[in-house]
């Protein structure tokens, strides 16, 4: 437990750090789109880059984990529209919008910012090609259905409207501007290929790449509080704890479950990449979900309540998970 203490402790410090700066107005709060900017578009693809342009296509693309993780993600985000969509006035809950966006926040841990680093600190490398892989399942497929589970209440009131059509293809737009999984591909050209960069360009790629982990996490905390700035409503706890806790328990669990599922049927599931996964699914909520909840009309206090709950929680959950699954040893 020493050992990975030692490792998810900076990487909490630095998520408090961030969010302490923005509270106390020492980093303003005009400066925090700014830094996610840096992280979302220089740092983090360059650091994805690196790792794409170090490893075997076939480490770091594995359709059975891919399989897996895809499979454990559908399934907790029906589950979670099922467990709090309000269908009539009278029931407890909320609208499907908001149970979609309670899904999304479930079901889409911060592997960009944060799991990225914090896998490659546990376990080398090597962990690198399995949490890609999440990255790429959570940006183009999570994502898509969630914002059209969003969008099919107003589809079904305006049936002239072309509302799921049109967040379909806004979803899929956006994933595909995404810098993260471009430079992901082009690291595994450059690996296929041989290639290198020119001396200095690899030298500003590798400066970038270092600078994406604390900046990374300092943003996150960053953007946690600011999202708390922009939140209009009250949410009761039974609104947001349960689907932090269904992000921190179940969604771990499930990857568990389908994994062994898998290995049991057959399938070559690689028991280092499962480890791996498990630990991905344990991640904290992604922060930049309540960006998206504000864009589309969401009740953006909910979302950032369960993606603070989630990331105040994983510090002890994902430790001891760690723990008991044989990280740092």
């Amino acid at each position: 437990m020493q050992a990975i203490l030692a490792v998810t402790i900076p990487f909490f410090a630095l998520v408090l750090c961030g969010y302490l700066a923005a509270q106390r107005r020492v980093l303003p709060e005009a400066a925090v789109p700014g830094l996610n900017i840096f992280v979302l578009f220089f740092a983090l693809p360059c650091l994805l880059f690196r790792f794409g342009a170090s490893m075997p296509f076939a480490q770091l693309i594995d359709p059975v984990l891919i399989g897996i993780y895809a499979a454990s993600a559908l399934l907790l985000v029906f589950f979670t529209v099922a467990a709090t969509w309000r269908r009539n006035e009278s029931a407890r809950g909320v609208d499907l919008k908001n149970a979609a966006f309670g899904a999304l926040v479930a079901a889409f841990p911060n592997t960009g910012f944060m799991g990225v680093p914090l896998l490659v600190a546990l376990y080398g490398d090597r962990a690198a090609g399995p949490v890609i892989g999440t990255v790429l399942t959570d940006l183009i497929l999570t994502s898509t259905l969630c914002i059209v589970i969003a969008q099919l209440e107003e589809a079904h009131a305006h049936p002239e409207s072309s509302g799921v059509t049109s967040a379909v293809m806004r979803s899929l737009r956006s994933a595909m501007t995404n810098p993260l999984p471009w430079a992901i591909a082009l690291g595994a050209v450059f690996a296929a290929a041989g290639l290198r960069f020119p001396g200095p360009l690899d030298q500003i790629v590798k400066m970038l790449a270092d600078a994406a982990t604390p900046v990374a996490l300092f943003t996150i905390g960053a953007v946690l509080w600011r999202a708390g700035q922009h939140v209009h409503t009250r949410t009761p706890l039974r609104q947001f704890v349960p689907v932090a806790l269904f992000k921190l328990l179940l969604h771990p669990l499930l990857v568990l479950s389908v994994g062994l599922l898998a290995r049991w049927a057959g399938l070559a599931v690689s028991a280092f990449g499962l480890t791996v996964l498990v630990l991905a699914a344990a991640l904290p909520s992604a922060s930049n979900v309540s960006l998206l909840a504000e864009r589309y009309g969401a009740d953006n206090g909910r979302v950032a309540r369960i993606i603070m709950a989630s990331t105040i929680l994983a510090f002890v959950t994902f430790s001891l998970l760690a723990w008991v699954l044989g990280a740092g040893g």
